[in-house]
């Protein structure tokens, strides 16, 4: 009798372990839960400057830009060595490569062709009905087959003679 009770007590404070712990948020640890804050859309302005001509100041329009405003992807474009605002096109240097890579013609949604006929790829490559039910990404496992052996390329490389910089690292497994 005592020992039911025991037994009785133990899986009641297991239960309620249990029930304590299932309050939690569940979207805590889902990536995909939804939109959060961008922590790369918080720019700080630039710093405050007194013009030499207060003249020269333009009319302030709401909702316009300031003169504190960054622009980030200008910033990049100068950063790279680039012009802004001229990102559009192909630069005069790239020209022959980009004639070249075009020889055969050009899709112009090219990208999403490839994400969906990879994601249709992956869903048939599968195989296993969990991993479908609860979304679980299976990109490495279904490109198994088709991944490089690193260390078998260094290898085959070096019996032809080509001078190898560095070697990619050897898995613990191989060593």
């Amino acid at each position: 009798m005592q020992a039911t009770r025991g037994r009785a007590a133990i899986a009641l404070l297991a239960v309620l372990c249990l029930v304590a712990c299932g309050n939690g948020d569940p979207q805590l640890m889902n990536l995909r839960s939804g939109e959060g804050p961008d922590e790369f859309g918080i720019v700080p302005p630039k710093p405050l400057e007194m013009p030499e001509d207060l003249s020269a100041l333009p009319e302030p329009t709401p909702g316009g830009a300031s003169r504190t405003d960054r622009n980030p992807e200008a910033e990049a474009v100068i950063a790279l060595g680039g012009t802004p605002g001229v990102s559009n096109g192909i630069p005069a240097g790239d020209s022959a490569l980009y004639s070249h890579a075009a020889r055969y013609g050009v899709e112009s949604g090219i990208r999403s062709t490839l994400a969906s006929e990879d994601l249709q790829w992956r869903r048939d490559n599968n195989g296993r009905i969990l991993e479908r039910l609860f979304n679980v990404n299976v990109y490495y496992k279904a490109y198994r087959s088709q991944r490089l052996d690193q260390q078998a390329e260094l290898v085959r490389w070096r019996a032809l003679g080509v001078r190898n910089p560095s070697a990619p690292p050897r898995k613990p497994d191989e060593e």
